[in-house]
């Protein structure tokens, strides 16, 4: 016995002993881990990543951007039941421990011994899964377990159990790019949480532990055996009734993709608000929530966007059929499922749907499949705009676009145009951007033709140069001679421009020569006036120097410009004269409701000058050296019009110590120049927008060598829209695709509809103008006899000293006694 007793005494101190060793190990483990635990009370005030909104102006949603989609709630917003489901499934005894379920571990660890999983099922509860989704690593091991644990009971002394709840609720993955229990009900059931049903509830809960692989989209099958168990486990612990769970369990699974619902579609605005976000608050724009409100109406941008995509079908029509996008080699068994999976990564581009035929008809028809695996027939007479019925120009395995008509089931061929477009309207008191249109697509193609393509104006480009040579002191009334001209460079090099469609019309006055877009009147009018004169006095409508060429051919417009430059260079002329920036941002929020940024424009003011941003009266306007003279003191506001049609411009009514534009023109210049661009619709050629039926209508229209480049730039109201129209690889439009055919039409369409309802603005002369007559000769007099014109009085003066100015009558006695 004393010997079994001394074995004893030793067994037993050598227990004690690595009993002790385990203790310090487990402290020593305890006290190093711990250390490096982060601090659970910054939970408190988690931000949750949310996805950036943005928003026209009226509060429509238009573009969500952000890798997730996340929507944050409190506690109290989550269903009583909703909660259930969750912890039926997850953590039934969540209200009941600490942060660790030693039930659950024990059963665990027991798996662990008994079977030969290395992973077993168990053991976490809903505050350790919210330790691990904060603070840790997916890593399997004893170490980040024991993390886990010390944690969970950290976060239970730091929170109150609903908000580790709420905090589980908002940061789970569900799949498909859904954070949080709210925005899984919104992709999978489009609905608000507390528009869930019962069978929805518990299949939302039995998503996070397969996420991807077991969410009731991806594998329905598998989901529905999750969302029974947990109706099974909801019943078992009373939350349910067995009826209430039976017939849950009754309904098929009909979960579908809901996509946030976008109001207003505006692609290459709300890329244009990603970039700038990006650009003020860094990467983490697109995960703070921000919500964005855009200077974007989205009447006017829905406008944009037809106009845009039926004027360049109704270009691309005139051209005629360019043939299919693609052949596919398809088996003669091929069902209609494997035609559809052909057009796999084949997106939609505008209203253009992807189809690949499926088989001709005798009577010129054509049936085709869509992407989504529907069989729709193209009728003989589908197609034609292209001069064949479809049949004749299609076969078996091509793949096409299709449009759906106006009736019910009817589809008609098209093709993606080969030409591009953009569209920008302005605001031109302000600079707010309320519609623009960079392409036909945006899914086809991101690049944005309105911001970044810069092609040459052609013609649309001379009301600058105008604008330039009234400074100078030449009037719409000035007669230029259209006739050739000849220009020896240094190196002997000569240039000979010519006008479009030759010919040549002599003498004429000014205001003609824009009607009809003479270019050597252009031409000889910069010459008069000199290049450099003309490039620094233009760059105050907000070119870049850089942009203008040093040389004559800048006349015929050769610069190279944004059409969204060019829309604010016009906005000048229009608001009388003033310089205003653009901007598309009117105010940012942050997820909480607080404003953090609120856009405060400069406005055009008509008669104001400006000194240290605010509107005086009488300061001498000089601009980068261009002295404008000193304008009168701001006219009173005019009271409101009587007359429903007509209304003086808004720019009328800014307050004297409001936020002003800087004075980039002469008022009088910009309303000289108002009233021959609006002679050029009225009968020049831009003459198809007389359809408007407005008065207030005008632009120019713009043409470049072989008809590369289609532009008409114009303005109605206090609008400013230009329209540019060619094709990216510069190659030409075609034969006679001028502005007034290829981009005339899309701005016609657009101001239809932009112009609608809004008071017909006035163009008074402003003061400091005389009223003028030109006779046939071109001779001028103030005393009749003639068309009407209004000069600058400092040009009368000059003009009266001019043999062709005809001063009143007078007899012998009258005109020589100057006594």
């Amino acid at each position: 016995m004393p010997r079994f007793r001394r074995l004893l005494r030793w067994a037993l101190i050598a227990s004690a002993g690595l009993g002790l060793l385990a203790a310090i190990g487990l402290g020593t483990l305890y006290y190093v881990i711990s250390a490096q635990l982060p601090d659970v009370s910054s939970l408190r005030e988690v931000e949750m990543q949310e996805p950036l909104y943005v928003h026209a102006a009226d509060g429509r949603l238009m573009a969500v951007f952000g890798e997730g989609r996340r929507y944050p709630v409190q506690i109290d917003e989550v269903p009583q039941r909703l909660r259930q489901a969750f912890l039926a499934i997850e953590d039934a005894r969540f209200y009941e421990h600490g942060g660790v379920d030693y039930k659950g571990v024990a059963r665990a660890v027991w798996l662990l011994a008994t079977t030969d999983g290395k992973r077993v099922p168990g053991g976490s509860t809903i505050t350790q899964q919210v330790a691990r989704q904060f603070f840790l690593s997916s890593e399997y091991s004893y170490r980040r377990k024991l993390a886990e644990m010390l944690l969970a009971m950290r976060m239970e002394r730091e929170l109150g159990k609903d908000q580790i709840l709420v905090l589980y609720l908002n940061k789970s993955f569900f799949g498909n790019r859904a954070y949080g229990v709210a925005a899984a009900a919104e992709f999978y059931y489009g609905k608000k949480l507390d528009e869930l049903a019962l069978d929805e509830m518990a299949s939302l809960a039995g998503i996070p532990k397969f996420p991807s692989s077991g969410n009731p989209i991806s594998n329905p099958e598998r989901a529905k055996v999750r969302r029974d168990y947990v109706l099974e486990r909801m019943a078992e612990l009373g939350f349910v009734s067995a009826a209430e769970a039976a017939a849950a369990a009754a309904v098929p699974m009909h979960a579908a993709p809901h996509e946030p619902p976008i109001e207003a579609s505006a692609p290459y605005v709300a890329e244009l608000v990603r970039q700038e976000m990006i650009a003020r608050y860094g990467p983490e724009a697109v995960t703070r929530g921000y919500r964005v409100t855009t200077t974007i109406d989205p009447v006017l941008q829905a406008a944009a966007d037809k106009a845009v995509r039926e004027g360049l079908h109704l270009y691309d029509h005139r051209h005629g059929w360019h043939g299919v996008e693609r052949e596919l080699d398809l088996p003669a068994d091929a069902d209609d499922a494997t035609l559809a999976k052909a057009l796999s990564g084949t997106s939609a581009q505008a209203d253009l749907l992807p189809a690949v035929v499926a088989a001709t008809a005798a009577d010129g028809s054509a049936q085709v499949v869509l992407a989504d695996a529907r069989r729709v027939t193209l009728p003989a007479g589908s197609a034609r705009w292209a001069g064949k019925n479809p049949a004749a120009l299609l076969k078996r395995g091509d793949v096409v676009r299709v449009l759906r008509g106006e009736k019910e089931d009817q589809y008609l061929l098209e093709q993606v145009p080969r030409g591009q477009a953009a569209l920008v309207s302005l605001d031109a008191d302000d600079g707010a951007l309320r519609a623009l249109v960079g392409g036909y697509s945006f899914a086809g193609n991101k690049f944005n033709r309105a911001t970044q393509a810069r092609r040459q104006p052609g013609s649309s480009f001379k009301p600058f140069v105008y604008a330039a040579a009234f400074e100078k002191g030449f009037n719409p009334a000035s007669i230029v001679l259209d006739a050739p001209v000849v220009f020896r460079d240094r190196r002997g090099n000569t240039w000979s421009p010519q006008n479009d469609g030759g010919g040549f019309r002599g003498p004429m006055r000014l205001r003609e020569a824009l009607v009809q877009s003479r270019n050597l009147v252009s031409v000889r009018m910069l010459d008069a006036i000199g290049v450099e004169f003309a490039r620094n006095y233009i760059t105050q409508f907000g070119f870049d120097p850089a942009e203008l060429p040093p040389n004559l051919s800048m006349s015929l417009g050769t610069a190279s410009l944004t059409p969204l430059s060019v829309a604010r260079g016009y906005s000048v002329f229009v608001n009388g004269g003033s310089r205003v920036d653009t901007w598309f941002i009117d105010q940012i929020r942050d997820r909480d409701g607080n404003v953090l940024f609120k856009e405060n424009p400069a406005r055009a003011c008509r008669t104001c000058a400006t000194v240290g941003g605010r509107a005086v009266a009488g300061a001498p306007q000089v601009v980068d050296g261009f002295n404008f003279g000193a304008l009168p003191a701001p006219r009173a506001a005019q009271p409101a019009a009587t007359d429903t049609d007509t209304a003086q411009p808004e720019s009328e009514a800014v307050a004297v110590d409001a936020k002003i534009a800087p004075r980039a023109i002469d008022e009088r210049t910009a309303y000289q120049l108002v009233s021959m661009m609006r002679d050029v619709v009225q009968r020049g050629t831009g003459a198809a927008a007389r359809v408007l039926g407005r008065e207030d209508v005008g632009g120019k229209t713009g043409s470049t060598n072989d008809h590369r480049d289609a532009w008409f730039s114009g303005f109605g109201g206090a609008l400013v829209t230009t329209v540019w129209v060619g094709r990216d690889d510069f190659r030409s439009l075609g034969y006679r695709e001028y502005g007034g055919r290829a981009a005339l039409p899309i701005w016609i369409d657009y101001m239809r509809v932009a112009l609608e309802g809004r008071p017909i603005a006035l163009n008074e002369p402003p003061p400091g103008m005389a009223k003028v007559y030109v006779d046939g000769n071109g001779r001028i007099s103030t005393e009749g006899g003639g068309l009407a014109e209004y000069v600058k009085l400092e040009d009368l003066e000059r003009m009266q000293n001019s043999l062709d100015f005809l001063g009143p009558e007078q007899d012998d006695e009258a005109a020589f006694d100057i006594f």
